[in-house]
């Protein structure tokens, strides 16, 4: 059973959240291993880093020794699952103790610690929301007479992805136990669009859109260049459409929302020294 009673709604947060708690990256892998532990170094550099979660979601495969995982300065935990499920990614762990939570995939290996610092600064002003770098939208199709998974970069945001993401841990909890009808088990069975459910889920609880977050277009991805990735099978990208228009029917209504709004730091584009920016090392691309 849900721990129900150590878990704060983040729609009843302070304005702005602390600072110092930091947050809870969790990395949901399964046998990436060298590309896990590079994504490990570069999230470890963020300041406000407060434990690295590993999700081995690998049944056949034991994770390396301990003593061949990167040594960083903040605890490192490794979860192993029962089963290869996507879903795991957003399971209530118990590890996971700060009220901020960075879902990051095993391959995201471009982000700048700069980066995933000013994503958990914005996460502290809307804390009831999920904010990240991957964004994607969602148009309707008036020759289909259904909605679309668009994947081509826009200005216009609906849906931000789980290759880096921020939100508060208490949607874990309504993910793994108050997820609508049947989409967990159909993400868990097509193992797809657990990050379009999520966004789901967010949508309708908080009715605001996601925020896209930095400027950067150009990074890897799963849907882009993972040689090993689920995205290369080209059922793939149909079920992501198949994804948007099940969930819509079950959640009986389109919660998701179309903004064009992204957030940067302060003097981003000013022709000022780089030491005297805030977050200096921001991706342009």
């Amino acid at each position: 059973m849900p721990k129900w009673s150590s878990v704060n709604s983040p729609l009843f947060l302070p304005l702005i959240p602390p600072r110092s708690p930091g947050f809870t990256a969790v990395v949901l892998t399964y046998d990436r291993v060298e590309s896990l532990f590079r994504v490990i170094t570069e999230i470890s550099k963020v300041p406000s880093l407060a434990k690295l979660l590993v999700v081995w979601n690998n049944q056949n495969k034991s994770p390396p020794e301990e003593s061949l995982w990167p040594k960083i300065a903040v605890p490192l935990k490794v979860v192993r699952t029962k089963e290869n499920k996507l879903s795991n990614r957003f399971f209530p762990y118990d590890e996971i103790e700060t009220e901020a939570v960075l879902a990051i995939d095993d391959d995201i290996i471009m982000l700048t610690s700069d980066e995933l610092q000013f994503g958990y600064e914005v996460w502290r002003e809307f804390p009831t929301g999920w904010w990240g770098t991957h964004y994607r939208l969602h148009l309707w199709d008036h020759e289909m007479g259904k909605w679309k998974y668009e994947s081509e970069w826009t200005n216009e945001v609906s849906m931000v992805l789980t290759g880096a993401a921020f939100y508060h841990k208490y949607f874990n909890y309504l993910y793994t136990y108050k997820m609508p009808g049947d989409i967990k088990n159909w993400v868990d069975n097509h193992m797809n669009c657990e990050d379009i459910a999520m966004n789901f889920l967010v949508a309708n609880i908080t009715g605001k859109a996601p925020i896209k977050v930095t400027p950067r277009k150009k990074f890897k991805c799963p849907e882009c260049t993972a040689i090993d990735g689920l995205s290369l099978d080209q059922t793939h990208m149909v079920e992501r459409s198949e994804c948007i228009n099940k969930f819509a029917s079950v959640f009986g209504t389109m919660p998701l929302k179309v903004v064009e709004h992204r957030a940067d730091p302060v003097l981003y584009k000013d022709d000022f020294p780089e030491k005297l920016k805030s977050f200096p090392n921001i991706g342009s691309l």
